[in-house]
């Protein structure tokens, strides 16, 4: 069974930080890249930043220079570290899990909330 749990969401003021992380159980970690992707209400869910077997990484640019993503295949764990937050960053933020092999497939976990408020 398949299962990405994200944790890490709070209410931060402006310009202030969060890590969050995904803890996956039931895939082979180092065969998949992993994302995260965020959803404001009534708005598409769109990547935020995401990273290869690899380590390769690319970033939305909306988040270019304050957020990093990161991924310790021995915890099978990634991570956000989201730094000089903005009001506009509020969203619920998903992990995904992309299997870079056949059959290529792909998990969601359940999110976690992120509100950038003062």
């Amino acid at each position: 069974q398949v299962q990405l749990v994200e944790s890490g969401g709070a209410l931060v003021q402006p310009g202030g930080s969060l890590r969050l992380s995904c803890a996956a159980s039931g895939i082979i970690f180092n065969i998949n890249a992993m994302g995260w992707y965020r959803q404001a209400p009534g708005k598409q869910r769109d990547l935020v930043a995401a990273i290869t077997s690899g380590g390769s990484t690319n970033y939305a640019d909306s988040v270019k220079g304050r957020f990093t993503i990161s991924r310790d295949n021995a915890k099978n764990t990634v991570y956000l570290q989201m730094n000089s937050l903005k009001p506009e960053d509020t969203a619920v933020y998903y992990c995904k899990a992309f299997q870079e092999v056949v059959p290529f497939s792909s998990y969601w976990g359940q999110g976690t909330q992120v509100t950038v408020s003062s």
